[in-house]
């Protein structure tokens, strides 16, 4: 999938998620949409990134910082996240995953990365977390675990084993709290 198609599928799901009717997004919601400080971040990253995978890494970590420095928020260039992702508040949240699936909502203070001291980036120590995934607020996931599809993660939630798909965990340490029926819109 192309940067524009990614950056219209991120703006769409942020769209519908704020109660907006379905439908084709109209010049001044794409517009208003690159002004909000719930989509800012997820463009700077979606250009990062594509500077990153294009050779241009010092173009693409001067993007992560601006990131960094404007809104709080740490993301690894190399992670590779998928359409539709939603980041309501991105204070103190750093997002070191190897990789993120498709329409994730990720909250404040929320950390994905390795367990240890990992400044070279080392993907098998880094999680990945499936599709249709909900992180709380000030959630931890670390190390190389994965995260199943349809999952949400409690508020202060530590996970350090990996999650089955439908299930709702929470707790330190995070344990599943109950099954989810699957293909049930959250």
């Amino acid at each position: 999938m192309g940067l524009k198609q990614l950056l219209i599928a991120d703006l769409s799901r942020l769209k519908e998620l704020g109660g907006r009717s379905e439908g084709q997004l109209s010049l001044v919601q794409v517009a208003f949409g690159f002004l909000s400080p719930r989509f800012v971040p997820v463009l700077l990253f979606r250009l990062s990134h594509f500077l990153y995978e294009h050779k241009a890494s010092p173009l693409a970590k001067l993007l992560s910082l601006t990131n960094f420095v404007i809104f709080g928020i740490e993301i690894a260039v190399r992670s590779e996240i998928g359409k539709g992702v939603v980041l309501p508040h991105t204070q103190g949240t750093v997002l070191g995953a190897q990789r993120i699936g498709e329409n994730a909502t990720i909250f404040q203070n929320v950390t994905l990365g390795a367990r240890e001291l990992d400044i070279g980036y080392s993907a098998p120590d880094r999680p990945i977390i499936g599709n249709n995934v909900t992180i709380g607020a000030g959630a931890k996931v670390l190390g190389g675990i994965t995260v199943g599809n349809n999952v949400i993660i409690g508020a202060n939630a530590v996970v350090t084993k990996s999650v089955p798909n439908d299930v709702v965990v929470a707790g330190i340490p995070a344990q599943v709290i109950r099954s989810l029926e699957p293909n049930v819109p959250r």
